[in-house]
């Protein structure tokens, strides 16, 4: 199953008409979700991280290309109940992925990603422990 979405706005509720569309799919197969532990630095706001803090559950875009790549993964960084994790900040987090094409592939340890919204570099990520199926 192929979902297309298409973001109209960066991290806001509304667009502003400065903005551009931004087209990505996400790629989604029956199974069970996957579970990794993995180390995220949060890039800090001077470097083009988010304004905010971000709290759970918290569910950016997973890309596992480059830069330019616009076929994303869904992944659900596992924030404590009651914690934020604000940019700049590097964090041992659990992400839970739906299962999706070649997923399996991408996750073993030391293995790096991207993690985005919509367009935007928030983190990088770092698998540091597969933890197999939710």
């Amino acid at each position: 199953m192929r979902l297309r979405r298409r973001l109209l706005c960066s991290g806001h509720l509304y667009v502003k008409p400065h903005m551009e569309p931004f087209s990505f799919v996400d790629q989604l197969e029956e199974g069970a979700p996957r579970r990794v532990l993995a180390r995220v630095p949060f890039l800090a706001t001077e470097e083009g991280g988010r304004r905010g803090p971000c709290w759970g559950p918290y569910r950016p875009n997973h890309n596992f290309g480059g830069p330019d790549d616009r076929w994303f993964y869904i992944g659900q960084l596992q924030i404590p109940e009651g914690e934020v994790v604000s940019p700049g900040e590097t964090r041992t987090l659990e992400v839970l992925f739906l299962n999706g094409p070649g997923l399996t592939e991408f996750l073993h340890v030391g293995r790096r990603w991207r993690i985005q919204e919509g367009p935007k570099l928030v983190a990088n990520a770092e698998v540091l422990e597969v933890r197999g199926e939710a």
